[in-house]
């Protein structure tokens, strides 16, 4: 982050390479388009960029700190399209051809489907804190700076929300 803060494009790259993927489909999973996604990860890029010299080693780890700022600009793009998160069979693709693996391809996008569905149907800070777990696998304590809570308060959205995913889905998904 030093060489970042320095205007090392090298660093830039290197920060991207590292957190992008895992940014991208952490902010998949909280807008309603892919590439939506894919703006708001440069927009955060752009923004880490132009604030790297502000980063506090001492108050977030660089991981937190990005993912801070993807949230934000997450919640901000959710609030000023007025789009709630609109996930499900629409908006995956209808099948190109009918080969031999269009019934699994198929299925597969219906259970993808269920599962977005059922992630937008969670309260805002459980879907924030299921999705920081599978898609970055941080720890808790890293999913509560994000969040602004405690490690406590954060495995309880977890449960809470793991909980209410199964309640939603029931058998539906497996």
């Amino acid at each position: 982050m030093a060489a970042l803060a320095a205007g090392d494009r090298h660093a830039m790259a290197q920060v991207i390479r590292r957190h992008g993927p895992g940014l991208r489909r952490f902010l998949a999973g909280m807008l309603a388009a892919p590439h939506e996604a894919e703006d708001i990860a440069q927009e955060t890029f752009l923004r880490v960029w132009s604030a790297a010299t502000r980063y506090d080693p001492d108050k977030a780890s660089p991981s937190t700190w990005i993912y801070r700022i993807a949230l934000r600009l997450a919640i901000d793009r959710n609030r000023r399209t007025g789009f709630r998160r609109f996930l499900g069979l629409d908006a995956a693709p209808e099948p190109e051809d009918e080969t031999p693996g269009a019934e699994s391809s198929l299925a597969a996008r219906q259970a993808l489907g269920l599962a977005r569905a059922g992630l937008a149907a969670l309260p805002d800070r459980q879907r924030r804190a299921l999705l920081l777990r599978a898609v970055t696998e941080m720890s808790t304590a890293e999913i509560a700076a994000v969040l602004g809570g405690t490690p406590g308060a954060v495995e309880q959205l977890l449960v809470r929300a793991r909980s209410g995913l199964r309640a939603l889905m029931g058998d539906k998904l497996l």
